[in-house]
């Protein structure tokens, strides 16, 4: 892994429904995941500076696979959004066996979980970090749609967030802006820190 990376090269790679279908890799992987209505496809596009990387949805619960993205041997993942309560309850359980199958596989390198910073965050979204402590790997919050609040909320929504999640100390909670692009070279920077050490390993 050279010092620099080019995120501009990022491209589609493939994307699975079933958790047969997940292939074992030798890449480094970097997970986003988040509620259906978080803007998880606008921040993916946001970080990554392409406008259609990602398919951003007008209707929630859109993404139904797992998508994989690639750029400079790492794999970018591209999670299914979930707590959308308007899915059946088969796609709900075959979401589930996907998740849990990815999970099992131990390919992540790093998790991205986002989290919607003006409200407290959802029992999906508590399960959702339980199952990155469970995993045993690094993992960050991202706190999207900073542009929508005060500047005064900022740190009272931002403790809510860890105090509701039960946030080790060594999970930082970065604000963002899928809009303004605020918050974008701080989650670079992380993303390439634990790619590069997964490399040199």
């Amino acid at each position: 892994m050279s010092k620099t990376m080019n995120y501009h090269n990022v491209k589609f790679a493939a994307a699975y429904g079933t958790s047969k279908q997940l292939p074992p890799s030798k890449r480094a992987e970097v997970s986003f995941v988040g509620r259906s209505n978080v803007g998880k496809s606008s921040l993916m596009n946001k970080l990554f500076n392409r406008k259609k990387l990602a398919k951003v949805s007008a209707t929630p619960g859109k993404t139904s696979t797992i998508n994989f993205f690639e750029a400079d041997d790492v794999h970018f993942v591209d999670l299914p959004g979930y707590g959308y309560a308007r899915v059946s309850k088969a796609e709900q359980q075959r979401w589930g066996a996907l998740m849990e199958t990815y999970f099992a596989m131990d390919l992540l390198t790093l998790g991205i979980q986002i989290v919607d910073i003006r409200h407290k965050p959802t029992r999906d979204d508590m399960t959702m970090a339980e199952w990155f402590r469970a995993s045993g790997k690094p993992w960050v919050i991202i706190a999207n749609k900073l542009d929508k609040i005060k500047k005064s909320q900022l740190e009272g929504n931002i403790a809510e967030i860890r105090q509701t999640l039960l946030l080790p100390e060594e999970v930082p909670v970065i604000p963002f802006s899928a809009e303004k692009g605020f918050g974008r070279d701080e989650v670079l920077d992380l993303i390439f820190e634990h790619v590069c050490g997964k490399e040199e390993a």
